[in-house]
C-alpha cells in the first residue's frame, strides 16, 4: 500500500447529520461514481468470466457485489453490478472507469459485447439510514421493503431516467440513485420532497469506518486481495465457473485454509476525543512491540462510542486477537489502540 504524507487531519463530523444517516433518511451527492453500460446478446457470459460473483445467475432487476481481479488476484476494482433486461450497469468508483472500460474492450473478440461509458451523462448520489426505504419508495412508486441489496429499480422523471438499487455501502440500509444529468436537480428535489436530508460526506465515511465496511481505493486498492479485506461472502461466489484471479482465491482458501499475510481490523483509540479530534491518516503506522505491524486505511470519530476509531490492515496473527494492544502513530506519538471486531456500531446504531 502507497504511504501518504503524515500530517493530522482534522475532518469535523457534524453531529446533526451522523444523527439523520442513523435515524433518518441522509442525502448526500456522489460525484465520483462512474457508470458502465455492457450490453449486446453475450453480456452476461462474458462478465461472468471477468468478475468474481455470479453474474449469470442474474435476473432483471436483480444485481450482485463483485470485484474484478488480477490474474494474480489483487484488486482492478469493486462494483456494484445491476442486472436489466437489455444491459448490465457497472457502478464503479470513478478513478477506474477508463482502465475497465479499455480492458472490456480488450477482451471483446467475436463475443456479441458493447461497453459504454455513461459517466459523463449522468449524476449520482446516496440515500442512507433508516428512513431511506420510504424516500426510494416515494420516488419509484412502489414499495421498497422488498429490495434486497443490489435489486433496482427503474426511475422515469421529466428531464431523464435511471436507476435506484439497495447498495448498504454505508453498512446500514442505503441506495444509490442515477439519472441522467438534466434531470439531476429534478431528482434532488423529489428526494428532499419525500423527507431526504442532505448531509456532508464526512458523516457518512464515519458511518461506514462505524459499520467496518472497506471503501475502494480507500480501504482496498490494487495491491489488495479481496480474502484480505474481508469481503469474500459478498463479493465472491465459489460455486460459479473460472473467473480472472479464481486461481489465486481458491489456493488460499483450499491450500492455505482461508489464510493470508495480513487482514482489514478494527482499532480503536485508546485516548480522550470529540468530534474536531485529529485523526490518523491513511498509511499512518500501527505498531507492535517488535515494530510496524500495519497500516491505517481510514479513520473517523464515533459518536456513539464516543472515541477514535480506524479501519487498517496488520499480521494474520493480530487480526485474529481482538482486543490485543497495539498503537497508531498520531503525529509525533503512538497512540495506545486495541483491535476490535467489527462492526464497531451495527446496523441498527445500538451500541
Amino acid at each position: 500500500m502507497p504511504h501518504e504524507s503524515q500530517h493530522i487531519i482534522q475532518q469535523t463530523v457534524s453531529i446533526a447529520d451522523y444523527r439523520t444517516l442513523r435515524s433518518g433518511a441522509g442525502l448526500v451527492e456522489l460525484p465520483g461514481r462512474g457508470w458502465l453500460e455492457v450490453a449486446g446478446r453475450d453480456r452476461a457470459d462474458f462478465l461472468q468470466g471477468l468478475l468474481s460473483n455470479d453474474v449469470a445467475a442474474l435476473s432483471p432487476g436483480s444485481g450482485c457485489y463483485a470485484t474484478m481481479l488480477t490474474p494474480q488476484g489483487r484488486m482492478i476494482a469493486d462494483m456494484h453490478v445491476f442486472a436489466g433486461r437489455e444491459r448490465v450497469l457497472l457502478d464503479v468508483d470513478g478513478g477506474v472507469t477508463d482502465r475497465l472500460r479499455e480492458r472490456f474492450d480488450d477482451l471483446v473478440f467475436t463475443e456479441d459485447v458493447r461497453v459504454e461509458d455513461l459517466t459523463a451523462g449522468s449524476a449520482t448520489c446516496g440515500v442512507h439510514g433508516p428512513g431511506a426505504r420510504e424516500v426510494i419508495a416515494a420516488l419509484t412508486g412502489a414499495p421498497a421493503g422488498r429490495m434486497g441489496v443490489c435489486d433496482h429499480r427503474a426511475i422515469e422523471l421529466g428531464a431523464g431516467s435511471g436507476v435506484a438499487a439497495r447498495t448498504d455501502d454505508l453498512g446500514v440500509e442505503g441506495y444509490r440513485v442515477m439519472v441522467e444529468r438534466p434531470a439531476a436537480k429534478e431528482l434532488r428535489r423529489a428526494l428532499v420532497a419525500a423527507g431526504a436530508v442532505a448531509v456532508e460526506r464526512a458523516a457518512c465515511e464515519t458511518v461506514r469506518v462505524e459499520s467496518g465496511r472497506p471503501a475502494f481505493p480507500i480501504d482496498m486498492d490494487g495491491e489488495t486481495i479481496p480474502l484480505e479485506a474481508g469481503i469474500a461472502d459478498r463479493a465472491i461466489s465459489f460455486d460459479k465457473g473460472c473467473y480472472v484471479g479464481q486461481e489465486v482465491v481458491v489456493r488460499i482458501l483450499h491450500r492455505g485454509q482461508g489464510r493470508v499475510a495480513r487482514r482489514l481490523v478494527g482499532l480503536t483509540l485508546e485516548q480522550p476525543a470529540a468530534a474536531d479530534s485529529p485523526l490518523p491518516v491513511r498509511g499512518a503506522a500501527i505498531l507492535g512491540g517488535d515494530g510496524e505491524v500495519g497500516r491505517v486505511t481510514s479513520a473517523a470519530f464515533s459518536p456513539s462510542l464516543g472515541a477514535v476509531i480506524a479501519l487498517g490492515y496488520v499480521r494474520r496473527e493480530l487480526a485474529d486477537a481482538a482486543g490485543a494492544p497495539v498503537a497508531v502513530a498520531l503525529e509525533a506519538e503512538r497512540v495506545p489502540a486495541v483491535v476490535t471486531a467489527l462492526p464497531f456500531v451495527p446496523a441498527d446504531g445500538a451500541v
